[in-house]
């Protein structure tokens, strides 16, 4: 079986540990760092698989999920990211990805996503209810998705200031529960 693996990721050196993870795991990598380079990649390499950061410069990684979602021969895509939430992962599946991971994820997490074809309906529920912190982060990223990440119009919809709304995106997600 032929396995290549695109990594899209602007992190450089978490880009190159996992495509030396992966090539020790049989893929042959072809990295990118935005939309634009993945565009390429994906004509040129053509990818089985593919490894989508979320947070790319420029475009979001969600258009490149659309984007390989529709080629001819999809790859099997699996979401990264450090800024995990409800809305993006269900927009991420949405799109036409595999499966969504929270960073940090090791390669055997990252490869067992990428192999696996099915739901897993034996994934484990949380006891404990969302944080009002972490409801409130999540309502932020279904709304900011909605308005295709354009924090101006967000800000307006939620009725909050620009500078505020931009704080609190730059800060790390609260924790779940």
């Amino acid at each position: 079986m032929n396995r290549k693996l695109l990594i899209v990721e602007d992190d450089v050196d978490f880009a190159a540990a996992l495509s030396r993870a992966m090539r020790k795991r049989g893929f042959e990598v072809a990295l990118a760092r935005d939309a634009a380079e993945a565009q390429a990649a994906a004509e040129a390499f053509a990818p089985s698989h593919a490894v989508v950061d979320l947070k790319l410069p420029g475009e979001s990684g969600l258009k490149v999920v659309a984007m390989l979602a529709a080629r001819a021969s999809a790859p099997a895509i699996v979401v990264l990211t450090g800024y995990a939430s409800i809305a993006t992962a269900v927009e991420a599946v949405r799109l036409g990805a595999r499966h969504y991971l929270a960073k940090p994820a090791d390669a055997d997490e990252i490869l067992a996503a990428l192999l696996r074809d099915e739901p897993d309906a034996a994934l484990e529920v949380s006891p404990e209810p969302l944080s009002v912190a972490r409801l409130e982060w999540e309502h932020i990223q279904k709304v900011l998705n909605e308005h295709d990440g354009n924090i101006s119009a967000t800000a307006r919809a939620l009725k909050m200031h620009r500078r505020t709304l931009q704080r609190k995106l730059d800060k790390r997600p609260p924790k779940a529960g």
